[in-house]
């Protein structure tokens, strides 16, 4: 995955969210398959890719500031996962879609949600939640919104294995 990081700070708010939800029983990033996740906002998923490939295509692409990114609410998505939803100004929509179409011309195969204009910009709380704790999950998030963390570095990162690369700029 292509993923943005949070500051100091938006780590830490990110992880005590997802401490938080774990307390209460249900399973986050935190504890999900390797349990080396960052809290973090992937702009594309691929299903297939090389990475020397893939790491050139992003390193030519220009470079960004880091940026503010603010959260009002949460998402359910099917089986049972949950997410924050951030308000993305139409700058980071296009960001999302050159890096999208950016792998994809690598050869890379795009998860189909994150292909461009199927964007669903999340940051994942919950990975298995039940329906009767999808009101603990909103609960929690209402409790800390707003909520405004600081993107300000890009990596790679195999999400099955937890490995990152780091990419010389914010995209």
């Amino acid at each position: 995955a292509v993923c943005l990081l949070f500051d100091r700070r938006g780590d830490r708010l990110m992880r005590e969210l997802w401490a938080r939800l774990e307390e209460s029983g249900i399973r986050t990033l935190q504890s999900h398959t390797h349990g080396r996740h960052l809290p973090h906002l992937s702009y594309a998923v691929l299903l297939e890719w090389d990475l020397d490939r893939v790491r050139h295509a992003l390193a030519d692409l220009p470079p960004a500031e880091p940026f503010e990114l603010s959260f009002h609410g949460t998402v359910a998505f099917p089986r049972g996962r949950a997410a924050l939803v951030p308000a993305v100004s139409v700058d980071i929509a296009r960001r999302q879609e050159a890096v999208a179409t950016a792998v994809a011309r690598t050869g890379g195969v795009l998860h189909h949600h994150y292909e461009p204009g199927s964007w669903v910009p999340h940051v994942s709380l919950a990975t298995g939640a039940t329906g009767s704790q999808l009101p603990i999950v909103v609960k929690a998030v209402a409790d800390v919104l707003p909520l405004t963390v600081t993107v300000n570095r890009a990596i790679i990162i195999d999400s099955s294995t937890g490995q990152a690369w780091p990419l010389p700029h914010v995209l």
